[in-house]
This record gives structure tokens, sequence and C-alpha cells, in this order.
């Protein structure tokens, strides 16, 4: 098991995605997610964008081991990006407020509403027939 001050470890979620992120210090900044490299991990260019926001925005350099299950690529994606700013304002808390500003550190509570009886989904009802 490593110790705590070799790496830093921090969870991030994003609708039923969980991600759990190890930053360490690194010359430039890598990322590793499940085991492969996030260009190959994530489908679309912008989902690998939306991970490394973090690491971008406050110009420091990490390599990140990502551990990510649970809903789709784009979730996924959040998910690390939150997992990677709880961690950088636990190292440097400086950063937090620049962060914050650009809303990563807020938990998007947005998430699929459940379906009620007596309906046939969320909120959609049956058809209704006067006659």
């Amino acid at each position: 098991m490593a110790t705590k001050d070799r790496y830093t470890e921090a969870v991030g979620r994003r609708k039923t995605a969980t991600a759990r992120a190890r930053l360490v210090a690194a010359k430039t900044s890598s990322m590793v997610v499940n085991g492969k490299e996030a260009a190959l991990y994530f489908p679309l260019p912008g989902m690998v964008k939306t991970a490394y926001a973090p690491l971008q925005s406050t110009g420091s350099s990490y390599a990140v081991s990502v551990k990510v299950s649970g809903g789709g690529h784009k979730a996924q994606a959040v998910a690390v990006r939150h997992a990677i700013a709880r961690a950088l304002t636990e190292i440097t808390p400086e950063f937090r407020k620049d962060l914050k500003h650009q809303g990563y550190l807020k938990r998007d509570p947005r998430a699929k509403e459940r379906k009620k009886f007596g309906l046939k989904g969320a909120r959609r009802a049956p058809q209704w027939s006067k006659r």
C-alpha cells in the first residue's frame, strides 16, 4: 500500500459515474484512465479536453491515474474532471478560488428522474381518451 505523501487521491461524481483520481507530481501532465491513455479511453477529443481542464487552467503538471465506473463517457469525463479538481485543491489550496469560479469543484446534481407508478415515464401520463 502506497503512503499518503506519495500521491493525493480524490473522488469525483456525475450522474451515476464515479471517478477515483490519484495525482503524482511529474514534469509533464499525463493521464491514464482504467489502464488506458485518456485519448484512447474517451471516444471524443472534447471529452479528453474536459478531463484535462483543471490541470490546464491551473497550469500544473501531474501524472494522473484514474479508476472510473458507471455512467456514460460524457458523465465519466466530468467525474474525472471533478476528482482532479478536488485533488488539486487538496495539494494547493490557492487553486480553490480559480477552480470554484470555473465550476470544476461543484458536483453536478442533475440525474435521471425515477419513473412513477401510473405513468409511462417520469412525467409522461398515459394517453387520455374522452370516450
